[in-house]
């Protein structure tokens, strides 16, 4: 089975952009024999230094899922307004015009390698209500149901859920809860004749519940409203670690299997992934795969996709 990844979220880390360094990096991914393609991110342009280095170093077989949340999350640092399930009128048709950027870079994409190779684009529901005025499932509707009548070549659009605001509780999105965003995504299909859909990552869901049973909960949410089409896996803990205790900073999964690269204090267990690919009927899934970041910062291109390549044979044995 091959898989997609979130690769961005391991590449080399430097002060200043590194194009060797990086196409050392991009190089070293495409020996991994059951990668897909990747989860790549979208902050407003195809790449955020060198679009044409981008597109000479990618695998022109890789399949793409944009995902815009470095953009969204840029973009409410600057306006807590900024959603697509703002209430607020100026935020959400900012947010829609973000969207149609990623639109634009998708058509870039596809052309550059001749086919329709971005699969999926996940869009995300803020603004972050512990700072945003107001935010609703209806103005989510309604921005869909705007995104559905546009031309996306080919890429399905999805919610990635992320971890809603819970009182008394630090959100790291604060974004609108799952319920709604069925809500908003089936009224929307109801619609349009859509079949816009959810990705659940596991490290967001559990930070948002605070256990390993919340990624469980959402599966089941979103394939029981006839939702779900991806799932990708990050790790999370409630450890004092280099990730942080409940931190949206994609911790590797735990060791299995004999890997060597892993994170010791990861709720993400094998036995957690297995429970979520039954939960999931992953086979029947669009893309499965992923995210994962590397401590330390300084770590080597090598490690960094030893990393990827380790996380990647547990879901190979679980798969099996």
């Amino acid at each position: 089975m091959k898989y997609i990844l979130g690769a961005y979220s391991t590449a080399p880390v430097t002060a200043e952009w590194n194009p060797e360094l990086q196409a050392q990096y991009f190089a070293q991914l495409k020996t991994l024999p059951n990668l897909q393609g990747l989860e790549h991110p979208f902050a407003g342009s195809l790449h955020p230094y060198d679009e044409q280095w981008f597109l000479q170093n990618i695998d022109p077989q890789w399949d793409f899922v944009f995902t815009c949340i470095p953009g969204v999350m840029d973009h409410i640092g600057r306006d807590p307004e900024f959603g697509l399930a703002a209430d607020d009128e100026r935020g959400r048709q900012a947010a829609l015009e973000f969207c149609e950027q990623a639109r634009l870079a998708v058509l870039q994409l596809n052309r550059h390698v001749g086919r329709q190779a971005v699969k999926f684009v996940q869009l995300h529901s803020s603004p972050n209500r512990a700072k945003a005025s107001s935010s609703s499932a209806r103005a989510l509707q309604a921005s869909l149901e705007t995104l559905h009548s546009r031309d996306w070549d080919g890429a399905g659009l999805l919610i990635e859920h992320c971890d809603t605001y819970i009182e008394g509780q630090a959100p790291a999105k604060g974004f609108l809860t799952i319920e709604e965003e069925i809500a908003a995504l089936t009224a929307a299909n109801e619609s349009t004749g859509g079949s816009m859909g959810i990705c659940i990552n596991w490290g967001r869901s559990a930070l948002e519940t605070r256990n390993a049973q919340g990624p469980l909960d959402h599966i089941a949410k979103a394939r029981s409203a006839d939702l779900l089409r991806g799932l990708m896996f990050s790790g999370a803990s409630p450890a004092d670690s280099p990730y942080g205790a409940w931190k949206d900073s994609h911790m590797p999964p735990a060791q299995a299997f004999g890997i060597k690269h892993f994170a010791s204090d990861s709720l993400l267990t094998a036995d957690e992934m297995r429970k979520c690919l039954h939960a999931s009927d992953y086979k029947n899934l669009d893309y499965l795969g992923v995210k994962i970041a590397v401590r330390p910062a300084e770590s080597g291109v090598a490690e960094r996709v030893a990393f990827n390549r380790d996380a990647l044979a547990i879901l190979d044995q679980l798969t099996a």
